[in-house]
């Protein structure tokens, strides 16, 4: 089964993503705004004790995160992805690296930018024209993150939580 594992911003921060991702991002249906902690990775069900047991002591000994946002930005050339540039803590960093270790040890596959996508699989044309448009938007944000979400994907391609992992809490 496939696993990733993300943080959800606040609702006022996801409807204003969802205003732009239901014209622009192909994904809008299937997965809620959210910064990815940990890219999608397989995982049989006999694994998943060992790696919720693992998410928890992560959890537990990792504080909230600060959330905030100044700007937007795209992966162009490399792809059109649009998206709200998270500003990088180091508590942020240190999460991410976390989970990427033990049970769940692996190489990331592209080097952690926090981000929530507005859009993607857009042509060229199209990127331009709405980062264009969407830049000029002053955006700025700030809120605090007190947990994180192991996620699965359904057979229909969508993504649903399986656990929620509060930061510096001990989860029940």
């Amino acid at each position: 089964m496939k696993y990733g594992i993300a943080l959800f911003p606040s609702k006022k921060l996801q409807d204003l993503v969802n205003s732009y991702r239901k014209r622009y991002d192909p994904h809008y249906a299937l997965v809620s705004p959210h910064v990815t902690l940990k890219s999608t990775f397989d995982a049989e069900e006999g694994d998943l004790e060992q790696i919720t047991k693992e998410l928890r002591q992560t959890a537990k000994t990792s504080k909230p995160l600060h959330l905030e946002i100044k700007k937007v930005s795209s992966f162009s050339p490399v792809n059109n992805v649009i998206y709200l540039k998270v500003e990088p803590t180091n508590e942020m960093q240190e999460l991410h690296e976390r989970l990427h270790t033990g049970a769940l040890s692996s190489e990331p596959e592209y080097a952690f930018v926090p981000h929530i996508t507005i859009g993607q699989n857009l042509s060229d044309d199209e990127h331009s024209d709405v980062l264009g448009s969407i830049k000029m938007l002053d955006i700025h944000h700030e809120e605090v993150i007190d947990r994180f979400h192991l996620l699965y994907q359904l057979d229909n391609g969508s993504w649903t939580v399986h656990e929620t992992f509060l930061l510096g809490k001990e989860s029940e």
